[in-house]
C-alpha cells in the first residue's frame, strides 16, 4: 500500500469522536494489516467471476464476512443476488452508504496468471468466457476490507455506515431486470 491517504479516510466524517490525526493513523495500520487478506479475496473473485443477476458465490462470501464481523444487519438477495449490511456506530449521526459492484463480464481472459479466469458461462443462449474486466472484483475485495477496517473502529463510530453491494451494474441478461435501480426499488 502507498502512505497516501487510503480510500478508508473518506469515512473519517463519520467517526468524529476520534481526533482525525489519530484516527487516520488508526485506519492507515489497519489497512495495511488487512492488506495480504484484500489481495486474496480480490483474486480470488477474479479467478471465480460470475456474470449479473448470478453473482451466487460472491454474495456468499460477502455475506458470510460481514456476518463474522457482527453487523447489525445483513440483508441478502437484494436485487436477485446483492447483500447490504448496516455497521452501527456507537455515537449518533448520519448514515454514509459505501458501495460494489460484484458482476464480471461475458469477456474471455486471455493472460496467463494463477488467478486468471477459466470460468464459462451460459450469456443470451451462448456459451462464453466470463472475467472481471472492469474490476469490480476489487471494488468488492476493498469494500469487504473497509467493512472490517470500520467494524474494528465501531465504538468511535458516530452514525451508520451502509455497505451494498451491488449486482448487475454492467447488464443483466437478456429479459432480467437488475442493478442499482432495483436494489433501490428491494
Amino acid at each position: 500500500m502507498s502512505s497516501s491517504p487510503s480510500c478508508l479516510t473518506t469515512a473519517i466524517p463519520a467517526i468524529p469522536a476520534i481526533p482525525a490525526s489519530s484516527l487516520t493513523a488508526q485506519i492507515d495500520a489497519a489497512a495495511r494489516d488487512i492488506e495480504a487478506r484484500l489481495i486474496a479475496w480480490r483474486r480470488d473473485l477474479h479467478a471465480h467471476p460470475e456474470l449479473g443477476n448470478r453473482e451466487f458465490r460472491t454474495a456468499a462470501i460477502v455475506a458470510e464476512h460481514l456476518r463474522a464481523l457482527g453487523f447489525d444487519e445483513v440483508r441478502t438477495g437484494v436485487a436477485h443476488t446483492g447483500v447490504v449490511g448496516l455497521l452501527k456506530g456507537a455515537l449518533p449521526g448520519p448514515v454514509v452508504a459505501l458501495r460494489a459492484d460484484m458482476d464480471a463480464l461475458p469477456v474471455a481472459e486471455e493472460v496467463d496468471l494463477p488467478f486468471a479466469s477459466k470460468v464459462k458461462a451460459e450469456w443470451n443462449g451462448d456459451q462464453v468466457g466470463v472475467m472481471h474486466a472492469c474490476g469490480h472484483d476489487c471494488h468488492t475485495a476493498i469494500l469487504m476490507a473497509v467493512a472490517e477496517v470500520l467494524a474494528s473502529q465501531r465504538g468511535g463510530l458516530s452514525g451508520t455506515v451502509k455497505f451494498i453491494f451491488q449486482p448487475a451494474e454492467e447488464l443483466p441478461p437478456e429479459g432480467e431486470d437488475g442493478g442499482a435501480k432495483m436494489m433501490i426499488e428491494d
